[in-house]
């Protein structure tokens, strides 16, 4: 059957970029450089300021990397659990028909990511090389890059608007605040929790969905795992038995200590829930780390089965630990320069109450392109961006949210947190950009359209 013209351009887009496209690490390496020559050409900020705020920026994020690190490496612990992979091999067994494997994943990413985008990262990429690996096994061609592709796709679309997005985490926690935002906190129930964060939700996902459904590639033209060089079968992991071990190694094989773990820490956040003023005050970056810890040691049982899950997740997250180092440079060149201040200039001098919104949302996305992290992006700019919503009378909380929905926006042409991803599925970021590209295509006019329209049903 000959391809649609859209499943024909999302392949001629692939071919492209499979050619044409540089590794992420060199993204960062030439936002770098812009960054520093947009400080001296723009602002006349001198050399020197602008390598000292380089070189102070450069470590500025590392708690943030580790936080960032172990939200990928715990949803990996999570998602190879043995419970939920064989809640895996029953989702791929739903899909009968290559086009709709690949849509069964697209929507499944976008959902996960509404819960938690390091597990939907992980739980997404183990999913779509299930699916590989059902059809295989049946003999049916499916396009390994754009199962890669749709895996991502929760991080491209809605996970902000979820309950892992960083900045509106970070208005609902105190102490995650810089000094300028010091008790101008927003509880989620006014951000992420807003009916018209629903709607864009909702909208998104049925836009997403319907767009990997028409654009996925049929079994004459499926760019298989096979034909990439891939093998989909992983080894299993080796019996232990018990008579077998020392003395010193059978705590570790035993499943008590993990039992005793995960009662102190469930302990602790119901604490944390109850205790707090709201409930949902209490989801922050560091409770839904411990929840998924705690929820990855259950699942796991013993500590030798966790400890071999950690170490092998560990590898998908040496992008982020090489790379963020330089966003944090990039942001510190941005603050030393005033950079945010004059682009965020450029933005409201030009907005009206009822075009803040969507130009907040671009300005994100122009952003996001060269710091790829919304949580340390947002500290940067939240006094801007909320000083510019009191001024035009714009609902905060909804200033938060369509933020957040510009930066997810950007993760679609960036390719630094598709790293992760590629790292399970042995590709590069060139050979599933052409599905993203064309979802940002798409995407892009359906959210300046949702933060023009629902925010004119909010009022400060």
């Amino acid at each position: 059957m000959k391809d649609s013209p859209l499943v024909a351009l999302a392949l001629r887009a692939t071919g492209f970029l499979e050619r044409y496209l540089p590794d992420a690490f060199v993204f960062a390496l030439g936002a770098t450089g812009l960054s520093l020559l947009a400080g001296w050409l723009w602002t006349g900020t001198s050399a020197a300021t602008l390598l000292d705020g380089w070189g102070k920026g450069f470590f500025s994020l590392l708690g943030f990397t580790l936080q960032m690190s172990l939200i990928i490496i715990l949803g990996h612990v999570v998602a190879s659990a043995p419970p939920i992979d064989r809640l895996l091999r029953r989702l791929a067994g739903l899909a009968q028909t290559p086009q709709a494997g690949v849509t069964l994943v697209a929507l499944l990413a976008m959902l996960s990511s509404w819960i938690n985008w390091g597990f939907s990262l992980t739980f997404s990429a183990m999913l779509a090389r299930a699916t590989a690996r059902r059809f295989a096994d049946r003999g049916q061609p499916i396009d390994y890059r754009a199962l890669a592709a749709a895996s991502f796709l929760g991080l491209g679309s809605i996970w902000a608007q979820g309950l892992s997005g960083s900045a509106a985490l970070q208005m609902a926690t105190a102490n995650a605040l810089p000094p300028g935002l010091h008790g101008q906190g927003i509880p989620l129930s006014q951000t992420i929790f807003l009916w018209q964060s629903f709607v864009s939700v909702a909208v998104e996902i049925v836009v997403v969905t319907t767009l990997f459904w028409l654009i996925a590639p049929r079994e004459s033209t499926a760019v298989t795992a096979a034909s990439l060089g891939i093998d989909l079968h992983d080894p299993p992991p080796s019996p232990v038995e018990p008579s077998s071990l020392r003395p010193g190694e059978r705590p570790e094989h035993s499943p008590w200590l993990s039992v005793m773990f995960v009662a102190i820490a469930t302990s602790y956040l119901t604490h944390s829930l109850l205790g707090a003023p709201s409930r949902l005050e209490a989801i922050n970056l560091n409770t839904i780390n411990l929840a998924l810890l705690t929820l990855g040691t259950a699942l796991h049982r013993t500590p030798a089965r966790l400890q071999r899950a950690f170490a092998q997740a560990t590898p998908a997250v040496w992008g982020v630990i090489l790379q963020f180092p330089l966003y944090g440079g990039i942001a510190g060149v941005l603050a030393s320069a005033h950079l945010n201040e004059q682009i965020a200039g450029l933005f409201v001098g030009a907005a009206s109450q009822a075009t803040l919104p969507p130009l907040v949302a671009l300005y994100s996305l122009l952003l996001g392109i060269f710091v790829p992290s919304g949580g340390s992006k947002w500290l940067i700019e939240a006094p801007y961006v909320l000083d510019a919503a009191s001024r035009l009378h714009v609902h905060a909380g909804w200033m938060v949210a369509v933020y957040d929905l510009g930066e997810a926006l950007a993760n679609l042409i960036q390719p630094f947190w598709m790293l992760p991803v590629l790292g399970i599925f042995g590709l590069r970021a060139r050979d599933v950009m052409g599905y993203t590209v064309i979802t940002f295509v798409v995407l892009l006019p359906v959210v300046l359209l949702l933060t023009y329209g629902l925010g004119l049903t909010l009022s400060r």
